[in-house]
Protein backbone atom coordinates (compact mmCIF):
# COMPACT_ATOMS: atom_id res chain seq x y z
CA UNK A 1 0.00 0.00 0.00
CA UNK A 2 1.34 3.09 -1.09
CA UNK A 3 1.36 6.46 1.96
CA UNK A 4 1.72 9.58 1.61
CA UNK A 5 1.90 12.31 4.55
CA UNK A 6 0.27 15.55 4.43
CA UNK A 7 1.86 18.43 7.27
CA UNK A 8 0.08 21.64 7.38
CA UNK A 9 3.37 24.14 7.82
CA UNK A 10 3.20 28.01 9.31
CA UNK A 11 6.51 29.63 10.20
CA UNK A 12 8.54 26.17 10.38
CA UNK A 13 11.60 26.59 12.10
CA UNK A 14 14.92 24.30 11.26
CA UNK A 15 13.54 20.97 12.93
CA UNK A 16 10.95 20.57 9.65
CA UNK A 17 14.49 18.98 8.62
CA UNK A 18 14.86 16.20 11.16
CA UNK A 19 11.17 15.71 10.90
CA UNK A 20 11.53 14.57 7.31
CA UNK A 21 14.70 12.94 7.65
CA UNK A 22 13.28 10.77 10.47
CA UNK A 23 10.24 10.58 8.25
CA UNK A 24 12.71 9.14 5.11
CA UNK A 25 14.66 6.94 7.42
CA UNK A 26 10.80 4.80 8.75
CA UNK A 27 11.04 1.25 8.28
CA UNK A 28 7.48 1.56 5.88
CA UNK A 29 8.65 3.65 2.79
CA UNK A 30 6.76 7.06 2.08
CA UNK A 31 5.31 8.07 -1.29
CA UNK A 32 5.55 11.78 -0.90
CA UNK A 33 5.40 14.43 1.89
CA UNK A 34 2.85 17.14 0.78
CA UNK A 35 3.70 20.46 2.79
CA UNK A 36 0.60 22.59 2.80
CA UNK A 37 2.33 25.82 3.65
CA UNK A 38 1.13 29.11 5.06
CA UNK A 39 3.20 32.08 3.87
CA UNK A 40 5.50 31.44 1.23
CA UNK A 41 8.32 33.80 2.77
CA UNK A 42 8.81 32.15 5.77
CA UNK A 43 9.34 28.53 3.90
CA UNK A 44 11.61 30.42 1.54
CA UNK A 45 13.60 32.07 4.49
CA UNK A 46 14.02 28.84 6.18
CA UNK A 47 15.50 27.40 3.00
CA UNK A 48 17.49 29.63 1.51
CA UNK A 49 20.83 28.65 0.81
CA UNK A 50 20.25 24.69 1.15
CA UNK A 51 20.19 21.96 -0.74
CA UNK A 52 16.24 21.38 0.10
CA UNK A 53 14.76 20.39 -3.32
CA UNK A 54 18.02 17.64 -4.20
CA UNK A 55 17.78 16.56 -0.08
CA UNK A 56 13.84 16.38 -0.65
CA UNK A 57 13.31 15.21 -4.27
CA UNK A 58 10.03 13.27 -3.10
CA UNK A 59 8.62 16.59 -1.35
CA UNK A 60 6.26 18.95 -2.71
CA UNK A 61 5.37 21.99 -1.35
CA UNK A 62 2.05 23.61 -1.71
CA UNK A 63 2.18 27.82 -0.63
CA UNK A 64 -1.11 29.37 0.23
CA UNK A 65 -1.82 32.35 2.12
CA UNK A 66 -3.22 33.11 5.60
CA UNK A 67 -6.59 33.78 5.02
CA UNK A 68 -6.69 30.74 2.65
CA UNK A 69 -5.91 28.45 6.27
CA UNK A 70 -8.78 25.69 7.76
CA UNK A 71 -7.82 23.15 9.75
CA UNK A 72 -10.24 20.72 7.67
CA UNK A 73 -10.00 22.56 3.92
CA UNK A 74 -6.17 22.72 3.94
CA UNK A 75 -5.71 18.75 4.78
CA UNK A 76 -8.54 18.14 2.35
CA UNK A 77 -6.62 20.59 0.01
CA UNK A 78 -3.48 18.38 0.84
CA UNK A 79 -5.34 15.35 0.58
CA UNK A 80 -6.19 16.25 -3.24
CA UNK A 81 -2.63 16.66 -4.39
CA UNK A 82 -2.20 12.25 -3.17
CA UNK A 83 -3.54 9.68 -4.85
CA UNK A 84 -2.04 7.13 -2.26
CA UNK A 85 -3.86 4.31 -0.79
CA UNK A 86 -3.40 5.50 3.21
CA UNK A 87 -2.28 9.14 3.47
CA UNK A 88 -0.96 10.61 6.78
CA UNK A 89 -1.84 13.60 8.66
CA UNK A 90 0.86 15.15 10.80
CA UNK A 91 1.29 18.09 12.03
CA UNK A 92 5.08 19.55 12.09
CA UNK A 93 5.71 20.13 15.42
CA UNK A 94 4.74 15.56 15.79
CA UNK A 95 8.26 14.10 15.81
CA UNK A 96 8.31 10.39 15.28
CA UNK A 97 9.36 8.95 18.23
CA UNK A 98 11.29 5.73 16.32
CA UNK A 99 11.19 4.23 12.71
CA UNK A 100 8.75 2.09 13.02
CA UNK A 101 5.94 5.26 13.43
CA UNK A 102 3.89 4.68 10.18
CA UNK A 103 4.18 0.56 10.30
CA UNK A 104 2.44 0.55 13.84
CA UNK A 105 0.00 3.56 12.80
CA UNK A 106 -0.78 1.44 9.69
CA UNK A 107 -0.93 -2.14 10.51
CA UNK A 108 -4.54 -2.73 11.36
CA UNK A 109 -5.81 -0.05 8.81
CA UNK A 110 -8.12 -2.50 6.79
CA UNK A 111 -11.19 -4.21 7.47
CA UNK A 112 -13.76 -1.96 8.98
CA UNK A 113 -11.05 0.61 9.95
CA UNK A 114 -11.13 3.96 8.50
CA UNK A 115 -8.17 5.57 10.48
CA UNK A 116 -6.00 4.88 12.88
CA UNK A 117 -3.87 7.15 15.52
CA UNK A 118 -0.91 7.37 17.11
CA UNK A 119 0.03 8.03 20.76
CA UNK A 120 1.68 11.21 21.81
CA UNK A 121 4.32 11.26 24.18
CA UNK A 122 5.63 14.46 26.01
CA UNK A 123 8.93 16.03 25.47
CA UNK A 124 11.32 16.50 27.97
CA UNK A 125 10.69 20.34 28.81
CA UNK A 126 7.03 19.37 29.54
CA UNK A 127 5.08 20.44 32.87
CA UNK A 128 4.20 17.15 34.87
CA UNK A 129 0.42 18.47 34.06
CA UNK A 130 1.29 17.83 30.71
CA UNK A 131 2.27 15.05 31.07
CA UNK A 132 -0.77 14.06 33.26
CA UNK A 133 -3.12 14.98 30.40
CA UNK A 134 -1.04 13.01 27.91
CA UNK A 135 -1.10 10.07 29.66
CA UNK A 136 -5.10 10.68 29.85
CA UNK A 137 -5.59 11.01 26.49
CA UNK A 138 -3.26 8.56 25.35
CA UNK A 139 -2.94 5.26 27.22
CA UNK A 140 -0.85 2.65 26.48
CA UNK A 141 -3.21 0.44 25.74
CA UNK A 142 -4.80 0.36 21.84
CA UNK A 143 -7.60 -0.06 21.32
CA UNK A 144 -10.13 0.04 18.43
CA UNK A 145 -13.75 2.25 18.82
CA UNK A 146 -16.95 1.44 17.49
CA UNK A 147 -20.47 2.10 17.61
CA UNK A 148 -21.12 -0.22 20.11
CA UNK A 149 -18.42 1.40 22.38
CA UNK A 150 -20.85 4.79 22.86
CA UNK A 151 -22.25 3.90 25.98
CA UNK A 152 -18.95 3.15 27.60
CA UNK A 153 -16.51 5.86 26.09
CA UNK A 154 -19.26 8.40 25.47
CA UNK A 155 -17.52 11.57 23.59
CA UNK A 156 -13.99 9.78 23.53
CA UNK A 157 -15.25 7.10 21.39
CA UNK A 158 -15.01 9.86 18.50
CA UNK A 159 -11.28 11.01 19.37
CA UNK A 160 -8.73 10.84 17.01
CA UNK A 161 -5.94 13.62 16.50
CA UNK A 162 -4.45 15.01 13.20
CA UNK A 163 -1.49 15.44 15.28
CA UNK A 164 -0.78 12.08 13.51
CA UNK A 165 -3.32 10.00 12.37
CA UNK A 166 -3.49 7.56 9.01
CA UNK A 167 -6.50 7.19 6.90
CA UNK A 168 -8.04 4.94 4.41
CA UNK A 169 -8.40 7.17 0.67
CA UNK A 170 -11.42 4.68 -0.37
CA UNK A 171 -13.46 5.37 3.01
CA UNK A 172 -12.00 9.36 3.30
CA UNK A 173 -13.80 10.03 -0.39
CA UNK A 174 -16.95 7.53 0.75
CA UNK A 175 -17.68 9.83 3.29
CA UNK A 176 -16.67 13.19 2.01
CA UNK A 177 -13.42 13.88 3.49
CA UNK A 178 -12.58 16.65 6.03
CA UNK A 179 -15.29 18.86 6.49
CA UNK A 180 -13.98 22.12 4.36
CA UNK A 181 -14.66 25.03 7.11
CA UNK A 182 -13.92 24.68 10.72
CA UNK A 183 -12.92 26.21 13.97
CA UNK A 184 -11.03 22.97 15.38
CA UNK A 185 -11.95 19.45 15.34
CA UNK A 186 -12.25 18.15 11.66
CA UNK A 187 -10.38 14.83 13.08
CA UNK A 188 -13.57 14.09 15.72
CA UNK A 189 -16.17 14.97 13.24
CA UNK A 190 -14.72 12.75 10.48
CA UNK A 191 -14.13 10.13 13.03
CA UNK A 192 -17.63 10.17 13.93
CA UNK A 193 -18.99 10.19 10.45
CA UNK A 194 -17.07 7.33 10.22
CA UNK A 195 -17.98 5.45 13.28
CA UNK A 196 -22.17 6.67 12.09
CA UNK A 197 -21.05 4.80 9.10
CA UNK A 198 -20.51 1.52 10.44
CA UNK A 199 -16.83 2.19 10.72
CA UNK A 200 -14.19 1.55 13.30
CA UNK A 201 -11.53 4.31 14.21
CA UNK A 202 -8.15 2.77 15.78
CA UNK A 203 -5.97 4.14 18.67
CA UNK A 204 -2.79 2.57 18.05
CA UNK A 205 -0.51 2.78 21.44
CA UNK A 206 2.89 1.78 19.58
CA UNK A 207 2.72 3.93 17.11
CA UNK A 208 4.49 7.04 19.00
CA UNK A 209 4.96 10.83 18.29
CA UNK A 210 6.57 13.17 20.48
CA UNK A 211 4.22 16.24 20.63
CA UNK A 212 3.24 18.62 23.79
CA UNK A 213 2.87 22.16 24.57
CA UNK A 214 3.07 23.88 28.56
CA UNK A 215 0.45 26.24 27.20
CA UNK A 216 -0.41 29.29 29.37
CA UNK A 217 -4.25 29.56 31.90
CA UNK A 218 -5.27 32.00 29.13
CA UNK A 219 -4.19 29.64 26.07
CA UNK A 220 -5.84 26.69 27.54
CA UNK A 221 -8.96 29.17 27.70
CA UNK A 222 -8.58 30.35 24.13
CA UNK A 223 -8.28 26.66 23.03
CA UNK A 224 -10.96 25.30 24.77
CA UNK A 225 -12.92 28.25 23.42
CA UNK A 226 -12.52 26.70 20.16
CA UNK A 227 -13.55 23.21 21.38
CA UNK A 228 -16.41 24.42 22.19
CA UNK A 229 -17.57 26.71 19.22
CA UNK A 230 -17.03 23.07 17.26
CA UNK A 231 -19.48 21.99 18.92
CA UNK A 232 -21.85 24.23 19.01
CA UNK A 233 -21.25 24.46 15.25
CA UNK A 234 -22.27 20.64 15.01
CA UNK A 235 -24.85 19.57 17.45
CA UNK A 236 -25.31 16.66 15.32
CA UNK A 237 -22.61 14.97 16.73
CA UNK A 238 -21.64 16.48 19.91
CA UNK A 239 -25.26 17.36 21.36
CA UNK A 240 -25.70 13.28 21.80
CA UNK A 241 -22.84 12.52 23.80
CA UNK A 242 -21.69 14.79 26.72
CA UNK A 243 -18.04 16.12 26.89
CA UNK A 244 -18.48 17.03 30.60
CA UNK A 245 -17.98 13.41 31.94
CA UNK A 246 -14.69 13.23 30.23
CA UNK A 247 -13.72 16.63 32.36
CA UNK A 248 -14.23 14.78 35.45
CA UNK A 249 -12.78 11.43 34.37
CA UNK A 250 -9.82 13.71 34.19
CA UNK A 251 -9.78 15.29 37.35
CA UNK A 252 -9.51 12.22 39.29
CA UNK A 253 -7.15 10.61 36.90
CA UNK A 254 -4.76 13.61 37.28
CA UNK A 255 -5.11 13.20 41.43
CA UNK A 256 -4.50 10.01 40.77
CA UNK A 257 -1.18 10.49 38.14
CA UNK A 258 0.26 13.32 40.67
CA UNK A 259 -0.05 10.60 43.89
CA UNK A 260 1.63 8.20 42.31
CA UNK A 261 4.21 10.42 41.53
CA UNK A 262 4.12 12.37 45.32
CA UNK A 263 3.35 16.03 43.72
CA UNK A 264 -0.12 16.47 45.02
CA UNK A 265 0.92 19.87 45.79
CA UNK A 266 0.62 20.66 42.25
CA UNK A 267 -2.78 19.41 42.56
CA UNK A 268 -4.26 23.20 43.03
CA UNK A 269 -2.53 24.71 40.05
CA UNK A 270 -4.42 21.94 37.97
CA UNK A 271 -7.36 22.86 39.56
CA UNK A 272 -7.04 26.58 38.37
CA UNK A 273 -6.34 25.39 34.91
CA UNK A 274 -9.40 23.36 34.79
CA UNK A 275 -11.23 26.40 35.73
CA UNK A 276 -10.15 28.56 32.89
CA UNK A 277 -10.12 25.48 30.41
CA UNK A 278 -13.81 25.04 31.61
CA UNK A 279 -14.99 28.60 31.20
CA UNK A 280 -13.67 28.75 27.97
CA UNK A 281 -15.53 25.43 26.32
CA UNK A 282 -18.51 26.95 27.91
CA UNK A 283 -17.98 30.39 26.26
CA UNK A 284 -17.35 28.70 23.03
CA UNK A 285 -20.47 26.78 23.35
CA UNK A 286 -22.50 29.68 23.55
CA UNK A 287 -20.21 31.86 21.66
CA UNK A 288 -23.85 33.25 19.64
CA UNK A 289 -24.89 34.95 22.38
CA UNK A 290 -21.50 36.97 22.59
CA UNK A 291 -20.87 39.92 20.70
CA UNK A 292 -18.00 39.83 17.93
CA UNK A 293 -15.30 41.63 19.56
CA UNK A 294 -15.42 39.06 22.93
CA UNK A 295 -15.72 36.54 20.10
CA UNK A 296 -12.42 37.69 18.55
CA UNK A 297 -10.47 38.29 22.07
CA UNK A 298 -11.24 34.59 23.45
CA UNK A 299 -10.72 32.73 19.72
CA UNK A 300 -6.85 30.97 18.81
CA UNK A 301 -8.37 31.60 15.37
CA UNK A 302 -9.36 34.52 14.36
CA UNK A 303 -8.96 33.47 10.68
CA UNK A 304 -11.55 32.12 11.26
CA UNK A 305 -14.14 34.30 11.63
CA UNK A 306 -12.67 36.51 9.21
CA UNK A 307 -13.84 33.77 6.65
CA UNK A 308 -16.92 32.84 8.01
CA UNK A 309 -17.69 36.42 8.52
CA UNK A 310 -17.15 36.55 4.10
Amino acid sequence: MKIDVIIPLYKPDSTLFLLLDRLENQTVPVGRIILMNTGKKYFEELTAGTDFPEKYGNVQVVHLEKEEFDHGGTRHRGVMYSQADIFVVLTQDAMPADVRLLERLTENLSGNVAVAYARQLTGPASSILEKASRHFNYPEVSRIKTKADLEELGIKTYFCSNVCAAYRRDIYEELGGFIRHTIFNEDMIYAAAAIAAGYAVSYEAEAQVIHSHNYTNFQQLRRNFDLGVSQADHPEIFAEVASESEGKKLVKGTWRYLKRRKQLYRFPGFCVQCGFKYAGYLLGKHYKKLPMGWVLKLTASREYWRQKGN
